[in-house]
């Protein structure tokens, strides 16, 4: 078929299905945006192409309003493409909420009614699920059993911070529960009452619960492995395989590019959803830290690699002492060196009783000359390290694949191994990123590091981290991808692309379109936007917070059904919960007193029951959080949500732009808070039934020039201004 038999065929199956009886219904602007998703996943080249033929691209970004309906407007049209070009569908989000909602609800539903039939399934990481070997090493801890060389098992996994709480917070009666714990898991296992899975057990462990026993790729043997045959995460991956749509989410698809855990991105139709969230995501993901003050570890994983090398004959282990000495030496140095240049600012940081570590960044990211050595050997070390282990991993493999019947011990030993690695590779990608020079007229890397202590423990920490997003998913993403679309409520800032183009990498990429679909709710008639103009500058916060506190108890007093409140800081909230009258504090669900589903749960109930229920959030609750109609009839902002100004990434960026006479106010933070805003405004109006009044307590939205472009990101509410008590 031709590119636009394909488009054509798609669109039919997707008319098919908004016309079943029953079933889905066509929304206005849906269909247009049905017609770009074909167009765009027709037109891209995928597969193996010709030597030195340059594949064809095409790249589609859609900003959706709310009650679009862009989740079938985009999965119909790809999954009926991919079944008719052989191919797959990988759709990723930011949100947890959004892939649940994709599994059980939206695929399932499509499955029953779409004319060929498809499998899905959802993609996790390999942390998400337990590593049977160490569950049951850990559980036998329980009946006093030891390794098979004669150390205590308790102690092979848990990293060393982990391993310091232990000592100095819980007690042996602590202890003994947790061992407890991971024997019920592994009981629960063996009898099929659970899968594996962390995040189908009834209460998720916290994660220094859970990381001794969560499966990782440094200690993984995969088919090696004693217990492969019934190894959760592999089982899972048989369903990744079967499937022609999979769901998984940004942070995955960044950290496994190449590892073919997912489809090859030359190879399938690329869905990216809540793609607002890519550019930080990306940040994140790319960025690197390494612990300068803890090093123990780097003692226990010599003696291991040595042990474990002797045992399968690695020559290279010789070099382990000289390596492990002079990495635990040189980052010595670093942290010794950074004291002299910046304890006394740091120590003066923490006694000032702010919150979190004292932190220092790198103007410029240029490091202290005296830095740049120790950095430098730090590095050469580690990589020399690094090259040992891959000759143990190597001998290791080998040794399981030629006896059999000794997988489980040199599985064992290999975990042991591996379970340190990630370490070793941490301070390697720290330091070469840390030691890296931008060339003339490019951006450098952002470069920080953090003292703190807790209890008798001090921990100075190095970060690194790229700072223009757009490059690095240009370089690692964009790269190998042939056919994708970008969508959201919220990629426009003051009705452009161009903000959130740069951002994701696709400025004047070729082949990128832009598409943006209105809603369908009428905003004018369906709700009101409030401004509260109060006497103090929201820029100086006590005073302002002061004010707006008492405004805002007005208007809760007001509240007859479901009301959320969203705060831009932690300390905001505890003032306005502090001045909450006895009356009302029966009425207010705060953030983090319950679990997200419970508090939910109840502000469902309380309004379904006719009561008043107002939420307490703060920036997790400003998206991917539906509450239509009675639920959240009113939608209190108690500030406009710029990001927070000590940001090291942001600062770096801020620098660069200004050093390059540019405007990063403007050009960064006006066009990220219009896409955060526009997010948390979305909370309000959810069908084209609901009624609803946002309530905005920043004067700035009004009287700014910066705020009129923040008004133009939103939806045209009928607009009302007001001066507080008033």
């Amino acid at each position: 078929m031709s590119s636009s038999e394909w488009a054509r065929s798609a669109v039919s199956a997707f008319d098919r299905m908004v016309n079943v009886e029953g079933g889905f219904r066509s929304r206005p602007g849906q269909r247009l945006m049905a017609e770009k998703v074909a167009e765009t996943f027709a037109a891209a080249q995928l597969g193996k192409l010709e030597e030195d033929e340059e594949p064809q691209r095409a790249i589609a970004v859609i900003q959706a309003g709310t009650g679009v309906g862009k989740s079938l407007a985009y999965a119909v049209p790809a999954i009926a493409m991919a079944l008719e070009r052989g191919t797959r569908v990988l759709i990723s989000t930011a949100t947890v909420a959004l892939q649940e909602q994709l599994v059980n609800k939206d695929l399932p539903a499509l499955a029953q009614q779409m004319d060929q039939p498809f499998k899905y399934a959802l993609a996790k990481g390999r942390g998400r699920y337990v590593c049977k070997l160490k569950l049951e090493r850990l559980a036998s801890v329980a009946q006093g059993e030891v390794t098979d060389g004669g150390e205590p098992i308790d102690d092979d996994f848990f990293p060393e911070e982990a391993a310091q709480a232990r000592q100095s917070q819980r007690s042996p009666q602590e202890n003994a529960a947790r061992l407890q714990f991971y024997t019920s898991m592994a009981d629960a296992l063996t009898t099929r009452g659970w899968d594996g899975d962390r995040d189908s057990l009834d209460t998720p462990p916290e994660p220094e619960v859970w990381s001794p026993v969560a499966a990782e790729g440094s200690s993984c043997t995969g088919k090696h492995c004693p217990v492969f045959g019934s190894c959760t995460y592999y089982e899972k991956r048989k369903d990744l395989v079967q499937a022609q749509v999979l769901v998984a989410n940004h942070d995955l698809l960044l950290s496994t590019l190449g590892a073919r855990l997912l489809p090859e991105l030359d190879n399938c139709l690329l869905i990216l959803d809540e793609a607002h969230h890519l550019p930080g995501t990306a940040l994140s993901q790319f960025a690197c830290e390494m612990n300068l003050s803890q090093l123990t570890w780097i003692d226990k994983l010599a003696s291991r690699a040595q042990r474990v090398g002797a045992l399968v004959e690695v020559s290279e282990i010789a070099d382990i002492p000289r390596h492990s000495a002079q990495l635990r030496q040189h980052l010595q140095d670093c942290a010794r060196l950074l004291m002299d240049e910046y304890g006394e600012g740091m120590r003066q940081q923490l006694q000032s009783g702010g919150r979190g570590p004292a932190r220092v960044r790198l103007p410029r990211g240029e490091l202290p000359p005296a830095l740049v050595e120790p950095l430098a050997q730090a590095a050469h070390h580690a990589s020399a390290f690094l090259d040992v282990l891959q000759a143990i991993s190597k001998a290791l493999r080998s040794q399981m694949r030629d006896r059999p019947d000794e997988a489980k011990r040199l599985s064992t030993l290999y975990a042991q191994v591996g379970s340190l690695a990630p370490r070793l590779e941490a301070v390697h990608d720290t330091t070469q990123l840390l030691l890296q020079d931008a060339p003339q007229g490019s951006v450098p890397a952002a470069k920080w590091f953090t003292l703190d202590v807790v209890g008798d423990f001090v921990a100075i920490k190095a970060y690194a981290s790229p700072v223009i997003p757009g490059s690095t998913l240009r370089h690692h993403l964009w790269s190998q991808v042939r056919g994708a679309v970008l969508t959201s409520a919220t990629l426009t800032s003051g009705g452009q692309f161009d903000f959130f183009l740069r951002e994701s990498g696709l400025y004047n990429d070729p082949a990128v379109s832009t598409l943006e679909v209105a809603s369908p709710f009428n905003y004018a008639e369906q709700g009101s936007l409030v401004v509260t103009e109060t006497q103090a500058d929201p820029r100086t916060p006590q005073q302002f917070t002061s004010e707006m506190v008492d405004a805002l108890l007005e208007d809760l007093a007001q509240v007859q059904s479901g009301g959320l409140v969203l705060f831009t800081s932690r300390e905001q909230m505890r003032l306005a919960v502090d001045a909450l009258p006895t009356a009302m504090r029966q009425h207010v669900l705060v953030q983090n007193t319950l679990p997200r589903s419970q508090l939910l749960h109840q502000h469902r109930e309380r309004v379904a029951a006719g009561l008043p229920s107002i939420i307490f959030g703060m920036q997790s609750f400003g998206e991917g959080l539906d509450l239509p109609g009675a639920l959240c009839e009113s939608l209190f902002i108690t500030k406009l949500p710029f990001a927070p100004p000590d940001d090291p990434v942001d600062e770096a960026r801020a620098e660069w732009l200004k050093n390059s006479g540019r405007d990063p106010f403007s050009e960064i933070v006006v066009p990220a808070t219009a896409i955060r805003l526009a997010q948390w405004v979305g909370r309000a109006i959810r069908t084209e039934v609901d009624q609803a009044h946002v309530y905005c307590y920043d004067k700035r939205l009004v009287r700014t020039g910066y705020g009129q472009r923040l008004l133009a990101s939103l939806p045209p509410f009928t607009l009302h201004r007001r001066m507080a008590n008033t």
